[in-house]
């Protein structure tokens, strides 16, 4: 293995190298990244011991990139007759907030934006928070509901005003703008890099009217009927019969909110159903930078019907007695847009050439803003 795909685990100062198998997994709708280091020596004569223990601060990295800092969770060992086998796995510092309890007291805020909140929630457990998109409107409410942990309760958050979170390197909470790392100079393409690839094209969870509805409180200005009841509806004619899918959302609810929340639903389900998973030799591309998640990639597998720009939401580096390589998801990068536009006016058929198979579902040209 090349230096430059030499992955180092750093703990108390020490530096530990030599895996024989390796697996680092990031996602922008993942709230952790994670990792697993696995080491084997043979009897007799090596030192066996490895003084990392559970709970330890960590960093990893693929050459002099940083790609991991967390916490050691893990550190499995078995043995035979001949060989004895030790791994070590350990997960972003934003694991706490997957796992742990939203304990703020009072738990509950108002007249606040979503980052504001986001960063509240994330204080208790001392992970930091950056925004890559614009503070959002102030929010009418949101209380931690009994027992949910604190990415449920940011998730709520989130999934209502359509936006995005994930970790990053540097083990903090970002909230993101799909595409944000960048274009990946490779492309994906059948016949040249492609090692393997998958889809499942199920479109069971794709519905064709989006209905949200919920409550608020009344104020001054909005009273009655206009208080307690909130709803919003979109349509989605992609879908090929009439699918309905209701949505009650609790705690305090807009219109706007429920309107970003019918076209979060929209878009996420579209982008779900046509999600694709591709393996490629190596973790870099061919210009040294690794692939990362939230990058945009064109995708050319005529197999599968797909020439379009693609956008990486999960990514695996794996190395394993097939070598290095790295197992990719990709999926319409406008089913992440963080504001709830309407794909059916934007959608543009692609100029020259033989449009792919999925042509009328997605647009052909998508350009973050």
């Amino acid at each position: 293995m090349q230096n430059t795909n030499a992955v180092t685990l750093s703990v108390n100062g020490l530096d530990y190298r030599g895996w024989e198998k390796v697996s680092i997994s990031a996602g922008i709708e993942r709230q952790s990244r994670d990792f697993s280091l696995d080491v084997t020596w043979r009897w007799p004569g090596q030192d066996t011991e490895i003084p990392v223990r559970q709970g330890a601060r960590c960093e990893v990295r693929i050459g002099e990139d940083l790609v991991l800092t967390g916490w050691v969770f893990a550190t499995p060992i078995s043995y035979d007759a001949t060989k004895v086998s030790r791994s070590i796995g350990g997960r972003s510092l934003t694991a706490d907030l997957v796992d742990c309890a939203a304990i703020n007291k009072p738990g509950q805020w108002r007249n606040q934006s979503v980052q504001q909140v986001v960063q509240a929630l994330a204080d208790s457990y001392g992970i930091s928070v950056l925004s890559e998109v614009p503070e959002t409107d102030k929010l009418i409410d949101h209380t931690i509901e009994p027992g949910e942990t604190v990415f449920e309760s940011i998730d709520r958050l989130l999934t209502l005003s359509r936006l995005l979170s994930t970790d990053d390197a540097r083990g903090r909470l970002v909230i993101v703008k799909p595409g944000s790392a960048g274009r990946a100079v490779d492309r994906l393409e059948l016949g040249k890099n492609i090692l393997t690839g998958s889809g499942a094209l199920d479109f069971s969870g794709v519905f064709s009217d989006y209905e949200v509805v919920g409550q608020r409180a009344g104020t001054d200005t909005v009273h009655g009927e206009g208080a307690s009841e909130v709803q919003a509806s979109v349509s989605d004619p992609r879908a090929a019969r009439k699918r309905v899918l209701l949505i009650h959302e609790s705690g305090q609810l807009s219109p706007e909110l429920a309107s970003a929340r019918a076209n979060w639903e929209r878009g996420n389900r579209i982008g779900k159903a046509l999600s694709l998973q591709y393996k490629v030799q190596g973790w870099r591309q061919s210009n040294g930078e690794l692939w990362r998640p939230n990058m945009l990639v064109r995708v050319v597998d005529p197999l599968i019907g797909i020439d379009r720009d693609m956008l990486i939401s999960e990514i695996e580096y794996v190395l394993d007695d097939s070598g290095t390589t790295a197992a990719m998801t990709v999926a319409p990068p406008d089913a992440f847009e963080p504001e709830p536009k309407d794909p059916h006016k934007a959608r543009k058929l692609k100029k020259g050439g033989k449009a792919d198979n999925f042509e009328y579902l997605i647009p052909a040209d998508w350009k973050p803003e």
